[in-house]
């Protein structure tokens, strides 16, 4: 009974390692920055791809909102950078393809553009496409509230005079969204501890009987 209860407590703290690090895991994603931004800018872009997978990220592939206009890219050692035109001319996606390894497990690369934005108020969704060592691909291309959720950048006017209270609502902004998952991926881990525990005292008691 002893050598059951040892074997199992063993694959409880194992399952539960796994769940700490996937939950870590889970909360990275491809994100567009910055959130926020004003009519007719030449704005300047950071996208921020982090590798998820035990495999490297070796291609990523950024759609153009409707109504951005794509300008230019800051070259990056190791990738290599095309784009796609539409028959007008206008560039409708970007890609950035590893010469080397790619982005390895654990760690993340910065691909910055310029971009200019359009003249009205609007909100850019920026869909991205991870393409993996395997083949495999993961498309963030989902709402806010999917599992793999796209960039939005909103254009937004009266806020040229007030470049400050841009910031603060951006920062406003990706705060609530940190505190938010944040606060989910805690319960997340407090329920698994309280799991665990529970089951280490149910073990304790029948151990105690024998």
């Amino acid at each position: 009974m002893k050598k059951f209860i040892l074997k199992t407590s063993k694959i409880i703290a194992s399952a539960f390692a796994m769940t700490m690090i996937y939950t870590g895991i889970a909360s990275a994603h491809v994100v567009v920055n910055p959130k926020i931004s004003t009519p007719g800018a030449w704005e300047t872009y950071t996208m921020k791809v982090p590798s998820e997978k035990e495999i490297a990220t070796t291609k990523v592939t950024l759609k153009i909102p409707s109504k951005f206009e794509f300008v230019s890219y800051q070259p990056v050692l190791g990738w290599k950078f095309s784009e796609t035109k539409a028959a007008n001319g206008v560039v409708t996606s970007v890609t950035w393809s590893a010469e080397n390894d790619g982005i390895q497990a654990g760690q993340f690369q910065q691909f910055v553009f310029m971009a200019k934005n359009p003249d009205a108020e609007v909100n850019g969704a920026w869909d991205a496409y991870q393409y993996y060592k395997d083949g495999s691909i993961v498309e963030w291309t989902g709402d806010e509230k999917s599992e793999a959720p796209h960039s939005i950048t909103n254009i937004v006017k009266d806020t040229t005079v007030k470049g400050e209270n841009v910031k603060a609502t951006e920062n406003t902004t990706v705060k609530k969204d940190t505190e938010k998952s944040g606060s989910s991926n805690t319960s997340l881990v407090m329920s698994i501890v309280a799991a665990v525990l529970s089951v280490i005292a149910l073990l304790v008691a029948i151990l105690r009987k024998k």
